[in-house]
């Protein structure tokens, strides 16, 4: 994955600041995107893990950008449906958040995406359908 210049116009909606996100590479033609979200303590269950919305959360605003980097910003994904997994249990730090898109029609894309954390361990992982929406 090479840098682009369109990750200086990657959108910064409020989710972003509040998540830490970070867009770290993607790849336009792959329809690839790696990101880092900072997982803190206001994100905590009681049993001290990172809770699950706020996980599929960040792995939804994973997914949403492939597509973008995909379409050369010109499009937006409007979530259909939404499946995830819970792997294991996510701590406080560093999250990084890897998507894809898995094949893109003209109204309709498949997305994928998982969520690892600083040792590599992936946490939780998701699946959607989009529909594609000119920005």
């Amino acid at each position: 994955m090479v840098p682009d210049p369109l990750l200086e116009r990657f959108p910064r909606p409020p989710t972003a600041e509040l998540f830490g996100q970070r867009v770290l590479e993607f790849d336009r033609a792959r329809g690839t995107i790696r990101l880092s979200f900072t997982a803190t303590d206001a994100f905590l269950n009681p049993a001290g893990a990172v809770q699950g919305g706020i996980l599929a959360a960040m792995l939804d605003d994973t997914m949403g950008p492939a597509l973008w980097v995909l379409n050369g910003e010109e499009t937006y994904s409007v979530t259909i449906d939404f499946s995830v997994s819970f792997l294991a249990a996510a701590k406080p730090g560093l999250l990084y958040g890897e998507g894809r898109v898995v094949q893109r029609g003209r109204s309709i894309a498949f997305l994928e995406a998982q969520l690892s954390d600083a040792e590599g361990r992936i946490v939780a992982r998701s699946t959607a359908s989009a529909r594609i929406v000119k920005a």
